[in-house]
């Protein structure tokens, strides 16, 4: 890759590592309802300056229910209810196995000896990350994040189905497709009114975490990563993304103070040990496309 280029690529993962904390802050002020509305809100705005790919409403509405509503809303509930954000941004990267495994199961795609490996040792960081909830986090909540990495890899292999569309129109339609919803959802579950009042009384915090969790970490971050994507070979793109449960990490210990025990420090190195095992095999047509 050109200097420029993994300079980009380590920028995404910063951005996207950095986004966790940012929705935790905003979380304060906002429902995990209204704030991932007003995150594809933002990220949908160049929807009115770009037309919409060819690709039929059916297929927008799937890859868009997965990758984007299914994947950000499990994680604003899961953060909003107590899952620390160094550990939602170590589950979500998890994502990388269920892609293989669901590739696997339904197109096929049997993984090498290496991803194998990888998917046990992900595996076994799993189960150790297990073994440390219901102290401070409920175990409803940690069910509710591992919605995320499972609608994350849905949505990667969804994406399929839309292999010729401009990527960043693409996704700003995407964005679209899920703040729908997600508006009906939260005038439904939060009320009008209340709705209302949190948007009229936005503190100067909450506007440029919601700026930054639309307008720079979903539009501009995916679209960077897509033209890597489309630029360079997967296998060359991918493993940057293991930066940002690294960087989620300690910019939650560093804003929030967030302390993790032995055990669920090792499950969390095991897990990303795993995934950079699976993503660095020499199977690179197996790899998860995350854009």
């Amino acid at each position: 890759m050109k200097p420029a280029d993994v300079c980009i690529a380590v920028l995404v993962a910063v951005i996207w590592g950095l986004a966790f904390v940012a929705s935790r802050i905003a979380l304060n002020e906002f429902s995990p309802e209204l704030m991932t509305t007003l995150r594809f809100s933002v990220a949908a705005l160049p929807c009115l300056f770009v037309a919409r790919p060819k690709v039929s409403w059916g297929v927008l509405a799937s890859i868009s229910f997965t990758l984007f509503l299914g994947q950000f809303l499990s994680q604003a509930f899961a953060i909003a209810h107590g899952v620390p954000v160094g550990l939602s941004s170590v589950i979500v990267q998890s994502q990388a196995l269920f892609t293989i495994g669901f590739a696997a199961l339904l197109f096929g795609e049997r993984p090498g000896a290496w991803q194998t490996v990888g998917i046990a040792i992900a595996t076994v960081g799993l189960l150790m990350i297990c073994g440390t909830v219901g102290y401070d986090f409920s175990v409803a909540a940690f069910a509710i994040l591992m919605i995320s990495p499972l609608s994350f890899a849905a949505g990667n292999l969804l994406l399929r189905r839309a292999p010729d569309a401009p990527m960043f129109d693409l996704f700003a339609w995407l964005c679209l497709v899920a703040a729908v919803p997600l508006l009906a959802l939260t005038l439904v579950s939060n009320g009008p009114q209340p709705t209302w009042h949190a948007l009229t009384h936005m503190s100067l915090t909450g506007l440029i975490c919601m700026i930054g969790l639309g307008a720079v970490s979903t539009s501009i971050a995916y679209w960077l990563w897509g033209r890597l994507l489309r630029d360079y070979p997967a296998a060359q793109v991918v493993p940057f993304a293991l930066l940002v449960p690294f960087v989620g990490s300690a910019a939650s210990s560093i804003v929030f103070g967030e302390k993790f025990g032995p055990l669920r420090l090792a499950g969390m190195i095991t897990v990303v040990g795993g995934i950079a095992v699976m993503l660095l095999s020499k199977r690179p047509q197996a790899l998860p496309k995350i854009a």
